[in-house]
């Protein structure tokens, strides 16, 4: 299943339940609780964490089809801009220099 189609059948399974599709600011706010548990899963070493990584997945597929973005193509897209940026080790930090 490719992302756009997850993207639309988490939409779907939020409209089949009865969750929010329309307060925005909400899913913003449950997005950044799932990120939290997922942390703290990590912190904790819990078997867990996949479970919580793919909350947050599923919360962000969500938002943006709430949104009307296609996920799947702003990730590709953002792929290629940060595949084409250099980096450069300069006074020990790792330092992404601009092409000019």
């Amino acid at each position: 299943m490719e992302l756009r189609d997850m993207q639309k059948a988490v939409y779907q399974n939020k409209l089949d339940h009865g969750f929010n599709v329309t307060d925005v600011s909400k899913e913003f706010c449950l997005l950044y609780g799932e990120a939290a548990e997922a942390y703290g899963a990590w912190l904790k070493k819990q078997s867990s964490l996949g479970e919580e990584l793919a909350d947050v997945a599923i919360y962000l597929l969500g938002l943006s089809e709430i949104l009307g973005v296609d996920l799947q193509e702003e990730i590709e897209k953002k792929m290629l801009v940060n595949r084409q940026r250099r980096y450069e080790i300069i006074n020990g930090v790792l330092t992404r220099i601009d092409a000019e």
